[in-house]
């Protein structure tokens, strides 16, 4: 039995039908500062008020950057880089979950109105050096927008931890 993957018994959860990845089946190891590769999260921030525009674009703005993006994907896949990437429904559609006082869920709308900015996607990457994370975080930025002039979108990059810190005592 292939022990980095467990069965949900859920179908259509996900690309992987019902499969749960479990944190060691990546592109490659896990995180380490000690010459291996590590994971890095890149979260693609888009302002609150500019993807409700987005679907009001031309078709072949549109159809330019979900190319950019495939192909970016592509080259991360080809390259042994990628381990996950998602793009995340609008947030319209988020909830934000608490527990009540027994421990079932309270639901509400989200995210918070004020917000400036909201997650719009994100990949999971497992590369040689932050320096990597940091060049491919630049790529994903210039994805191209109206007239397909680049975005420059913020890209958070975080380190995924597999355990603590290197130098914690």
């Amino acid at each position: 039995m292939d022990r980095t993957r467990v069965r949900t018994g859920r179908r259509g959860m996900s690309r992987m039908g019902g499969w749960l990845r479990l944190h060691s089946d990546g592109a490659r190891g896990g995180a380490n500062h000690q010459g291996r590769t590590m994971k890095y999260m890149l979260l693609m921030m888009a302002p609150t008020g500019g993807w409700a525009k987005f679907g009001t674009l031309p078709p072949e703005d549109i159809r330019a950057h979900i190319s950019f993006m495939k192909k970016l994907n592509a080259d991360l896949t080809s390259a042994g880089e990628l381990v996950d990437a998602q793009g995340l429904a609008f947030p319209n559609q988020a909830k934000i979950v608490t527990a009540k006082a027994g421990g079932g869920p309270a639901v509400s709308d989200g995210p918070f109105p004020e917000s400036k900015e909201f997650l719009a996607g994100y990949w999971i990457i497992d590369v040689e050096s932050p320096e990597r994370a940091y060049a491919i975080a630049a790529k994903a930025s210039t994805c191209p927008g109206p007239g397909g002039k680049p975005l420059n979108m913020p890209i958070e990059v975080r380190e995924v931890m597999s355990g603590p810190p290197v130098d914690a005592p």
